[in-house]
């Protein structure tokens, strides 16, 4: 018979990280076909803006999750339950409710982190308790073993098990070296959510730099709004005269998404945010080089000097600095992106993922 799991993850809408990574995990053959498994979505927000806002439709959508919880934990016996949790904040809170039902029943918990925050989170006596409640007899997953120290005063490294994300496989065609003469000058991707704290502003202020030193160039944004609108988006770069560089395209999916992809030179990620950036992947996916922080464990995905740049967070000079580099630079470019290609390919793709997060499951379940 097979081990019964019950995930307890998040699932898109709204699309993020953790969300498309749960989508990744109840749709593998490999987990379904290895366990008996039982999916419930964690998000109780239906979009990027109304994450972290309470109001009564919010408030019934979390009792409505925690009746759900309830009911399958007194109907099924599960050996497993994997939750995606967050590291702080008012989801940490509502999540340790459902954390809190699933330990009266004695179900062992394995936490899978999309997030970090906790060493910063220590600032009262309830919330270290709390903590010291939820690592209790439970196993971790991590993205990396840059994100340990989060967590290290709470969990045994030996009972941390790490999986970075990945991301399927899609056939491109590789750009010529000639297409930036072609368009004449270099064009710099940002592909992500308008929120301030994934570097939106930052890259505009780069832009700004690059202008005052006569660096032909393109900046195209691509992304939902979030705690940005596109209204104040397009104040921004009417206010630093942008207009010219700078266009703001909205989400793109599918092949409009490729298709931005491979028309750019460059992509950059300047994030405060993000602690991995599957946005990277994509990038690296595409032959392109990355230029993004010292975030979280983004260090393990973009290796400074070989298949992009890696700067500190906020720094618009040393963003600036990079992106001149790669703009004067075709060949540097061209090689930084295939080399990145290749790292995505040994390292980070949705097989890789998959199999890497069914070994993890196995033993948690025997451990």
């Amino acid at each position: 018979m097979k081990p019964k799991l019950l995930f307890i993850l998040h699932l898109a809408p709204p699309i993020h990280g953790a969300s498309v990574a749960g989508g990744f995990i109840r749709d593998s053959k490999d987990i379904n076909q290895n366990f008996d498994c039982t999916y419930i979505n964690l998000a109780t927000a239906s979009s990027l803006s109304d994450k972290g806002k309470i109001g009564f439709k919010k408030i019934f959508a979390i009792l409505l999750l925690l009746y759900k919880v309830l009911v399958h934990l007194f109907s099924e016996k599960f050996q497993l339950c994997y939750i995606t949790i967050n590291s702080k904040g008012p989801a940490w809170y509502k999540e340790m409710g459902i954390v809190t039902l699933v330990k009266l029943f004695r179900v062992p918990i394995i936490y899978h982190y999309h997030n970090q925050g906790i060493a910063g989170n220590l600032n009262t006596f309830f919330k270290k308790k709390l903590y010291d409640f939820q690592f209790k007899r439970s196993k971790t997953i991590l993205l990396s073993p840059l994100l340990y120290p989060d967590i290290e005063t709470f969990v045994k490294e030996s009972e941390v098990y790490y999986c970075p994300n990945g991301i399927p496989a899609s056939t491109i065609s590789l750009k010529k070296e000639t297409d930036s003469e072609v368009l004449k000058l270099s064009t710099i991707l940002f592909l992500s959510n308008l929120i301030e704290a994934k570097g939106v502003y930052i890259l505009l202020d780069a832009c700004v730099l690059l202008k005052k030193k006569q660096i032909p160039f393109r900046c195209v944004f691509i992304g939902g709004e979030a705690d940005i609108t596109a209204i104040q988006f397009r104040e921004k770069v009417s206010q630093n005269n942008l207009q010219e560089e700078v266009e703001y395209k909205g989400r793109k999916y599918g092949i409009e998404k490729k298709t931005a992809f491979a028309e750019a030179d460059i992509f950059a990620f300047p994030t405060h945010y993000d602690i991995f950036g599957l946005v990277n992947l994509e990038a690296m996916q595409h032959a392109l080089p990355v230029i993004s922080t010292f975030q979280g464990a983004i260090a393990e995905v973009i290796i400074d000097g070989v298949n992009g740049f890696l700067i500190p967070q906020h720094d618009v000079e040393a963003l600036a600095e990079k992106l001149e580099i790669l703009i004067n630079n075709p060949k540097l470019r061209n090689e930084m992106g295939l080399a990145g290609k290749k790292r995505y390919e040994e390292k980070f793709t949705l097989e890789i993922f998959e199999k890497r997060m069914l070994a993890i499951l196995q033993d948690a379940c025997l451990n």
